[in-house]
């Protein structure tokens, strides 16, 4: 009997420590996986962050321009130079247009190893195209003319909005943006199939910029839509537009595959891209745009409005500055980053971003909170303005409404309508603000969705614009889905793709994937490891770019000249120099080798950043900040002013480039330092000056980065090394 019972106590002991034993794993897994997601999400928001940066500096780059086409007289050097973007819409005779985009006269050897095509275009065709494509073979620039040639003809007999049916036999497939990843879109047609009568299409928009293959995309977007015109269905996105593609890459990219015939490609997209429809309704029910709505969209106007007039959605029909509409709903939270949209242009309210403002770096050391990880980050990102997903929107006391309406003729209301469409963003809380961190379009909350639904009797809004991690992103009740389709957007690893299937219940079915082979063979760890690596050498070009407002910054907590400043110093500091919104005392680890008794070491840290400059020889140190600080600026003017897109300026319109930039930063760059940058770099002493020499030229290298990654050949060494202990914030953890 008693012997029974030691046994029956041995076996429970043993069960005892079994359980013990499991509940530590479980408890060790689950800070595990909370260690990846936290440095997954910081990772998420630097690249987020740098790119809504980019997009900002666009906005206040063409708003300069305006602001030059309105103020300089009509015979200024500075005017002539950008005025070409501002002309009206040229109006010329179908057999006008005929005759300058003629293909005829470009002849196709025999020697042409590219796809051949035939017009009328048929399903073979166009599957032949995939295929090339696929094996990385460049179709003839009289096909692709006289492709885009059929493709504009079509469009402009489409209307401003699509209007579909599902059925059971028939589910229309939704994918979002594409960017020029064709490999996305070749994964898609793979598991989805391709485009035909009993599989129909709508691609949402942003089909180019930043991936390497926009054209071929689109190529074959327009080949299908012209074989199945009532299946395969193209939204107008905000990329389809040639001033965004001066800085985004498909300019560069159209005029490096075809040097020829490079300029008419762009000067027939551009006429493409204004005859885009903007919108598709499925079954009445479901409304597909690629931004969003305003409290002020209404379906029935976009029907009407003459699209083909807005080649450009930075453009207003006006080249005078629009006084913005008023906003009774609400206002930014208190300490965003404020910069003018398009729609919605300079007030007193706008000016409050030149006041100091509230931060968490900001407030005295006893007081600082005990903040996690999570709830620094949220805070920080809040603060900054980069992310609308927590807490509510904060109206200052002081602030009032005073903005009033300028311009409200039907040209300027229609413009206002299409830039909403394309440029805006949902947000959590109710009202309808200007969309400040994009520049462009508004963000929307849910009561703007239900209102806008009901009063179209839609259920469902379905939109892009937005890379989100999973591929797509529920909001606002479930009443409005974002889809994503390009994989790996911001860097192997750092996001999926998705796309929607959906059938006569209008029930959206989200099929994931991903596009990189490599990245699936890598484990979770792996993949956060790399994205994170890539996110921070980024980050820290951004850091080696403002290293002399950093270290003046800096310096203003170091009256002693010792060198050191406290953490909470130099990560406040770091973001009032860089406005990212990111939660730097989280980044430090990551961005500071070490530190003493919490105080860092400021002139060691910004040697150690590990970047290196070009060596040339220039007297003005000064402009080669310039340069790093404006990279982006700079090539697009570069590329505005070459008006013949040859890819070459001459001394006299490289100097202008300057004068222009140093307008718009409202710095002083002498002349004989831009004498000498132009000098040092004119290799061939040709007296022109090679753009994309110059941009690589100024690239900077991050040398303390991995030379291969996932796709290009990593060594077991470095995927290993991806995931570390000591990344974002793990230290925070028990």
């Amino acid at each position: 009997m008693g012997c029974g019972i030691g046994k029956s106590e041995l076996r429970l002991k043993k069960c005892d420590k079994a359980i013990r034993a499991a509940l530590l794993i479980q408890r060790w897994y689950r800070q595990y996986v909370a260690r990846l997601e936290m440095r997954r999400r910081c990772t998420w928001n630097i690249f987020q962050s740098i790119e809504y940066a980019g997009e900002q500096d666009q906005i206040k780059l063409y708003n300069f321009f305006r602001f030059l086409m309105d103020h300089f007289t009509p015979a200024s050097s500075e005017r002539n130079l950008i005025s070409h973007i501002f002309r009206k819409n040229e109006i010329c005779r179908d057999t006008e247009w005929e005759r300058y985009f003629c293909y005829k006269s470009i002849e196709v050897s025999a020697s042409c190893t590219g796809p051949h095509l035939t017009f009328p275009m048929t399903f073979s065709g166009v599957s032949k195209l995939v295929e090339a494509f696929k094996h990385k073979q460049q179709l003839h620039a009289r096909y692709v003319l006289q492709l885009l040639g059929e493709t504009w003809r079509l469009l402009r007999i489409l209307p401003n909005i699509s209007h579909i049916s599902a059925c059971h036999s028939k589910p229309i497939t939704i994918c979002g943006d594409l960017h020029g990843h064709l490999e996305d879109l070749l994964l898609i047609f793979y598991k989805n199939g391709l485009p035909s009568c009993e599989k129909p299409y709508v691609f949402n928009g942003d089909f180019v910029d930043r991936g390497k293959n926009s054209l071929e995309i689109l190529l074959i977007l327009f080949g299908f839509l012209l074989v199945y015109p009532n299946h395969v269905h193209l939204n107008r996105g905000n990329h389809e537009d040639h001033i965004v593609n001066l800085r985004y890459g498909f300019t560069k990219e159209v005029l490096g595959k075809y040097r020829v015939h490079g300029k008419t490609v762009l000067k027939l997209l551009q006429k493409i891209f204004s005859w885009l429809p903007l919108a598709t309704v499925i079954d009445s029910r479901v409304l597909i745009v690629h931004g969003g709505i305003s409290d002020t969209t209404d379906l029935d106007v976009i029907a009407r409005v003459d699209r083909h007039k807005y080649v450009s959605a930075l453009r207003p029909p006006e080249a005078h500055t629009l006084n913005s509409r008023s906003r009774e709903t609400g206002a930014p939270a208190a300490g965003r980053r404020r910069v003018c949209s398009l729609t919605y242009q300079d007030s007193p309210r706008a000016r409050m971003h030149q006041l100091p403002r509230r931060s968490l770096h900001d407030a005295p050391a006893a007081s600082q909170p005990n903040w996690s990880v999570e709830e620094e980050l949220k805070r920080r990102r809040r603060l900054a303005g980069f992310d609308q997903t927590y807490g509510p929107l904060k109206t200052p006391d002081s602030v009032c409404e005073s903005e009033s309406g300028g311009t409200t003729g039907k040209d300027v209301d229609e413009w206002k309508q299409i830039v909403d469409v394309l440029w805006s963003d949902p947000m959590p809380q109710n009202g309808c603000i200007p969309n400040e961190v994009r520049g462009g379009g508004c963000y929307w909350g849910p009561d703007v969705t239900e209102e806008v639904l009901a009063r179209h009797e839609l259920q469902l809004l379905i939109r892009s614009h937005e890379c989100k991690q999973d591929g797509y992103e529920f909001c606002h009740n479930r009443r409005v889905l974002t889809i994503f389709s390009a994989s790996n957007y911001y860097e192997v690893g750092s996001n999926r793709g998705a796309y929607i299937r959906m059938g006569p219940d209008l029930v959206p079915h989200i099929i994931q994937y991903q596009a990189s082979r490599t990245c699936r063979e890598l484990t979770l760890r792996q993949s956060v490891g790399w994205t994170e690596r890539s996110a921070l050498r980024a980050l820290r070009e951004k850091l080696f770019v403002h290293k002399s407002d950093l270290i003046s910054a800096f310096r203003e907590f170091d009256p002693d000249n010792s060198g050191l400043i406290s953490l909470m110093h130099w990560a406040g500091a770091t973001e009032r120099i860089l406005n990212l919104g990111l939660p730097w005392r989280v980044l430090r680890p990551q961005l500071v080798s070490s530190t003493e008794r919490g105080m860092v070491d400021y002139q060691q840290w910004i040697r150690e950043l590990s970047i290196t400059e070009p060596k040339l020889e220039i007297s003005d140190n000064s402009i080669m900040e310039t340069m790093y600080k404006n990279h982006s600026n700079l090539e697009t003017i570069f590329r505005i002013i070459d008006t013949d897109n040859s890819g070459l300026i001459s001394f006299q319109e490289f100097c202008q480039t300057w004068k222009l930039l140093s307008s718009h930063l409202k710095t002083e760059i002498s002349d004989k330092a831009i004498a000498d940058l132009a000098r040092s770099i004119d290799f061939n002493k040709d007296g022109s000056i090679d753009i994309n020499e110059f941009m690589e030229a100024f690239r900077l290298v991050d040398v303390s980065a991995h030379t291969a990654g996932p796709g290009r050949g990593a060594g077991a060494a470095d995927l290993l090394h991806a995931g570390q202990p000591g990344q974002f914030g793990c230290d925070l953890f028990p």
